[in-house]
């Protein structure tokens, strides 16, 4: 019987390379397009999503390298090949790895971008570390008080975000849940989320597969669980209350929001939510996309990227 895939199987060969690097603490794998590092570009660091890899913005990390940007994917804590220590996935140390990050890499700011659980870490180090950030781009993610205002008022928000999310605070049966079968939950998980116009492709089974397999990384799901857990947990905690008073202060640099039409999972008006913590927020809709807006529809992501990029921070 065939043991637990290793954590180089991430390390996927393309027109992108691989390497390391350190920060607050945790080692960091990282990729970058190959032979277009150099730190004199504008650095863009690019943050995925629960139950993914560094994988999912491979179609930005190559485009917004052509258009003369560094751009940088990383598996965020505990994900990947990047380390997996026992704790560390509150929105603070989060977003003090990213600090770090951009530091480690060369730079003295960067533009964030994040999908879903990434986006958070955006909105976190935009806050908590904002002479590093320059701009922001969110996928699905918004303002995280907007998402627990929303969450709590309105009902079809709240059906459609916390049934697997409250699942996912028991302990090591959570774990089964996502590992089970082979990484089964992960092709449920898109399933549910993703456009029918994606999942009718080749780069879509691609994806479940290599996901499929990372998620079952030793520790992974584990520690991908974490960010929820604390998310839900210090709601009822002190140091979760001082974080969201935190986060209760408006950002003033420029801001990209975008969602996809069709994400049955973060609705149209709470993503419309965030501006009240954006005082520059462009949101827009990604047409023929569900919740992974870079993947299925990854030209458009670009060109809204590049946009953002040519604004000046203010």
């Amino acid at each position: 019987m065939a043991g637990p895939p290793d954590p180089s199987i991430v390390r996927v060969p393309g027109d992108w390379h691989h390497f390391d690097v350190r920060a607050n603490g945790v080692r960091f794998h990282a990729v970058e397009a190959d032979g277009r590092w150099s730190a004199d570009r504008p650095l863009v660091l690019l943050l995925h999503g629960f139950g993914e890899f560094w994988w999912s913005w491979r179609h930005q990390i190559t485009a917004l390298a052509e258009a003369g940007y560094r751009a940088v994917a990383v598996d965020l804590r505990g994900y990947g090949d990047t380390d997996k220590p026992p704790r560390g996935y509150d929105g603070w140390t989060l977003a003090g790895d990213t600090n770090g990050l951009v530091r480690s890499l060369g730079h003295t700011e960067a533009t964030l971008v994040g999908h879903a659980d990434g986006g958070l870490v955006c909105w976190a180090t935009a806050t908590l570390h904002p002479r590093v950030v320059n701009r922001i781009a969110v996928v699905a993610s918004p303002h995280p008080r907007a998402l627990r205002r929303e969450v709590i008022r309105n009902r079809r928000q709240r059906s459609a975000f916390l049934s697997g999310f409250l699942r996912n605070q028991l302990p090591r049966a959570g774990e089964r849940h996502l590992t089970r079968r082979d990484g089964a939950f992960i092709e449920e998980f898109f399933a549910e989320r993703a456009s029918d116009g994606w999942q009718a492709t080749e780069d879509y089974t691609e994806t479940i597969r290599r996901n499929r397999e990372a998620v079952q990384i030793p520790y992974v799901a584990h520690c991908s669980l974490e960010y929820q857990r604390w998310a839900f947990r210090s709601q009822f905690r002190p140091d979760g209350a001082r974080f969201m008073d935190l986060m209760n202060q408006r950002l003033h640099i420029p801001v990209l929001a975008l969602r996809g039409r069709e994400d049955p999972y973060i609705l149209d008006h709470l993503m419309a939510a965030s501006q009240r913590w954006a005082a520059h927020m462009d949101y827009r809709q990604v047409d023929g996309s569900g919740h992974f807006a870079h993947q299925e529809q990854p030209a458009q992501v670009t060109s809204h990227l590049l946009e953002l990029l040519a604004r000046e921070p203010f």
